[in-house]
C-alpha cells in the first residue's frame, strides 16, 4: 500500500499542469440538510458563492442532501444545485435513504444515479454511498454498488490511476462491510477518502489511507454557512474552509510522500496518533462453532439489497429486492419457483392470502400476483412510491403509500374498497388489524386507527416528542388484552387502549427503540432495547410488568427489525448479522448463529427449528437447528 501511495503522487505530479498554470481546484459541500430550518437558504448562499469563483472545476456533495429524504426537499436541493455553473457530483447520505418515502428511488429519478465516477486533473473520483436504506443501523455498501466498484477497479489502467474515493460515513466500523471496500481501495493508488456525516473538519486515517471529513454546509446564528475548497497539484492535496466569501488558510494538507507514505500520516504515526495494528477487527464466524447443531440448509444470492422480509406461501418463500425482482424460492432447497420483475426497487414485505401475494413497489404500484405461478393478477397505481408492507384480513388488503393516502383494496379484484387521505407523513410499517380497526404509524409522529370497514378515523395518538424522528413509524404494532403496544425512537414503550386511543401507560425504563413482537398465544409482548437486553412484558398488566429480561450479548443495537415467535421460540436478527433464538417462556438463549456482517431484516420463522433470513447483502438463508 505504501508503494501505491507513492505511485499515486508520482502519477499526479506527472499529470499536473505545467509551471504557471493553476492546479485542480474544486468545491466540496456536505450535509446540506435541505428541509431543516436553514438548509435551503444556506445551500443557495454557497452556490452563489461558488459561482463567483472562476477557477473551480466541479463540485462534490457528500451526502445528507436533505433532512429527511422527502421528494419536495430533494427537488428543492436539485433545483438549487442546478444553478451551479460547473458540474456537480452527488451521493446521498443516511438522512436521504433511511427516512426516505421512496426508498432512495427519488434520488435516481432526480439525478439519474446515486453514484458517480469521473476524471479530472489526472485523478479518478469515485463516489458511492453506504445507506442504510429504510433501516436504522450501521451503514452498508450495497452488493450492486460493490459489484460496480469491482468493475471500475478491474478496468485497464485502473491500477495506475490516482483515485479519490467519496462516501458519506467514515470508512470504518460504522459501515457494516467497510472492510470490503477498504481492501479494494488498497489495491489501487488511493490518494484520499473524502467523507461527510460528522459536520466538522477532521483528518482521519483508514488503515493507512488518508481520510478527510468535511464540514456541514449549515451555518448558525453566529456563523455563516460554509464548505471546503480542495486543491490538488503535483506536491500536495490541501483543504481550506470557505465562509462568507473568504477562503481561509488550509487546515489540512496531504503532502509529498516520504518513505512511501503521505507526509501527514508519517508524522502522525511518529507521534503515536495512528497505529495500523489497532485497525478494527473483521467480523468472523467463531460463535457458530459454539452451536454446531445450527447450520445453513441453503442460501440464495440475489445480488441486490434486500431491505424487507420474506413471506411464507405454501412450500415457498417470497421476497423482493432493490432490482425490482420478486421471487418465490422453494423452502426445500432454495431453488427459484418463479420470478416477477418490476422496474424499480421493492422494499415491501409481501402479504399472502387467498392464493395471492400482494406487495408495494417504489414505482408507486400495489400488485397482486398468483402465489403459485407468479403471474400478475391485478395492479393498482398510487400517487407516490410504496415502501409500506400490506396486511390482509377478510379478503381486504390494507396498505399505506407515500402519497399520504391509506387504502383498503379488494384482494380478489384490486378495486378500491376505501381510501383515507390526509396522512401527513409517509407510511413504511405493516399495519395491525385488530378489534375492527387498522392501526399504523407514520413519519409524522402519529399512530392512526381507522375503521377497517369504512376507513373513517377512529383515533390518533401522539407521544410527548412531536418530532417525526420519534414517530412509531417503523415498529409493527401488536395487540393483546384490549391494548395496542408500540415502541418508538424516543425509547418509550406505550400501551394504548384499543377501542379509544387512550394512553394506558408509557415508560422508558427498558430503553426500547423500534423492535417489538408478540407470542403466538398473545400472552407475551417481546421488545429489544438499545443496550443489549431482550425482554418479555405481560400485556394484561395495569403497567409495564416484565416477565423476563436477559442480556442478549449483542451490544448496542438500533435496528428496526421486529421480533418473531414460532412454536415457543423467539427469533431476532441484529444490525450486524447475528441471529438469536430464545425460549419464549423464559428468555433463555437456545442458540446464536452469525449469518454474516450485514443487517438482518425481520426474520420469518417456519417452525421452532427453521427460520428464513434476508439481509442487506442480498441473501436469503434458511437456518435450521437440530433441536
Amino acid at each position: 500500500m505504501a508503494l501505491l501511495a507513492a505511485g499515486a503522487w508520482a502519477l499526479i505530479a506527472a499529470a499536473a499542469p505545467s509551471a504557471g498554470r493553476a492546479p485542480l481546484r474544486f468545491a466540496w459541500l456536505s450535509d446540506t440538510h435541505v428541509g431543516s430550518d436553514r438548509g435551503a437558504a444556506d445551500l443557495r448562499t454557497s452556490v452563489e458563492d461558488i459561482n463567483k469563483q472562476a477557477n473551480l472545476a466541479f463540485v462534490l456533495v457528500t451526502g445528507d442532501i436533505t433532512e429527511m429524504g422527502l421528494y419536495e426537499n430533494l427537488r428543492t436541493a436539485k433545483d438549487i444545485l442546478d444553478g451551479l455553473r460547473v458540474p456537480c457530483y452527488v451521493i446521498p447520505g443516511n438522512h436521504d435513504t433511511k427516512w426516505s418515502e421512496s426508498g432512495g428511488s427519488d434520488i435516481m429519478r432526480l439525478w439519474g444515479a446515486e453514484r458517480f465516477v469521473f476524471e479530472s486533473g489526472g485523478v479518478r473520483f469515485i463516489g458511492m454511498h453506504q445507506g442504510p436504506v429504510m433501516k436504522m443501523g450501521d451503514g452498508h455498501f450495497a452488493p450492486q454498488d460493490v459489484r460496480w466498484l469491482d468493475g471500475l477497479l478491474a478496468e485497464p489502467g485502473a491500477a495506475a490511476k490516482p483515485t479519490v474515493f467519496v462516501t458519506h460515513y467514515p470508512l470504518d466500523e460504522s459501515i457494516a462491510n467497510w472492510y470490503v471496500v477498504l481492501e479494494k481501495l488498497k489495491t489501487v493508488p488511493t490518494v484520499a477518502v473524502l467523507v461527510g456525516h460528522g459536520h466538522t473538519n477532521k483528518a482521519m486515517d483508514f488503515e493507512g489511507l488518508a481520510g478527510v471529513m468535511g464540514r456541514s454546509n449549515l451555518g448558525t446564528k453566529e456563523a455563516a454557512p460554509g464548505y471546503t475548497i480542495v486543491e490538488i497539484d503535483g506536491k500536495a492535496m490541501t483543504f481550506a474552509e470557505r465562509t462568507a466569501g473568504r477562503t481561509r488558510a488550509p487546515w489540512h494538507r496531504i503532502g509529498l510522500v516520504k518513505d512511501g507514505l503521505p507526509a501527514v500520516l508519517k508524522s502522525r504515526r511518529a507521534a503515536g496518533a495512528v497505529n495500523p495494528a489497532s485497525a478494527p477487527p473483521r467480523p468472523d464466524l467463531w460463535v457458530n462453532g459454539l452451536f454446531p447443531g445450527v447450520r445453513v440448509r441453503w442460501r440464495f444470492e440475489a445480488g441486490w439489497t434486500i431491505a424487507s422480509s420474506a413471506s411464507v406461501s405454501g412450500d415457498t418463500l417470497i421476497f423482493g429486492d432493490a432490482s425490482g425482482a420478486v421471487r418465490a424460492l422453494r423452502i426445500a432447497d432454495g431453488s427459484i419457483a418463479w420470478e416477477f420483475k418490476t422496474d424499480d426497487p421493492v422494499y415491501s414485505t409481501p402479504a399472502v392470502a387467498g392464493g395471492r401475494v400482494v406487495f408495494g413497489g417504489t414505482d408507486g404500484a400495489i400488485r397482486a400476483l398468483d402465489a403459485r405461478l407468479g403471474t400478475l393478477v391485478w395492479k393498482l397505481q398510487t400517487g407516490g412510491p410504496v415502501v409500506a408492507s400490506p396486511s390482509i384480513a377478510d379478503g381486504v388488503v390494507y396498505i399505506g403509500s407515500s402519497d399520504h393516502i391509506f387504502r383498503a383494496i379488494s384482494l380478489a379484484s384490486g378495486d378500491p374498497v376505501w381510501s383515507h387521505p390526509g396522512i401527513e407523513g409517509f407510511v413504511e410499517t405493516k399495519p395491525l388489524i385488530a378489534g375492527g380497526l387498522v392501526i399504523f404509524g407514520a413519519w409524522d409522529g402519529r399512530l392512526y386507527a381507522l375503521d377497517a370497514k369504512t376507513g373513517r378515523l377512529a383515533w390518533t395518538w401522539q407521544g410527548e416528542q412531536p418530532s417525526p424522528y420519534y414517530a412509531p413509524a417503523a415498529c409493527w404494532p401488536v395487540a393483546a388484552a384490549g391494548k395496542v403496544f408500540i415502541v418508538a425512537p424516543d425509547r418509550m414503550m406505550t400501551a394504548i387502549e384499543l377501542g379509544t386511543g387512550r394512553e394506558i401507560w408509557g415508560t422508558d425504563n427498558l430503553s426500547v427503540r423500534e423492535s417489538i413482537g408478540i407470542s403466538e398465544d398473545g400472552r407475551r409482548v417481546f421488545v429489544r432495547t438499545t443496550d443489549d437486553v431482550i425482554a418479555a412484558v405481560a400485556p394484561d398488566a395495569d403497567g409495564q410488568e416484565t416477565l423476563w429480561e436477559i442480556e442478549a450479548g449483542i451490544g448496542q443495537d438500533i435496528s428496526s427489525a421486529q421480533l418473531a415467535e414460532k412454536d415457543g421460540v423467539v427469533f431476532y436478527g441484529t444490525k450486524n448479522g447475528l441471529l438469536l433464538a430464545l425460549d419464549a417462556a423464559t428468555g433463555v438463549i437456545k442458540w446464536r448463529h452469525r449469518v454474516g456482517a450485514a443487517l438482518l431484516n425481520t426474520v420469518t420463522p417456519i417452525s421452532g427449528r427453521e427460520v428464513a433470513v434476508t439481509d442487506f447483502d442480498g441473501r436469503v438463508s434458511l437456518i435450521v437447528s437440530e433441536k
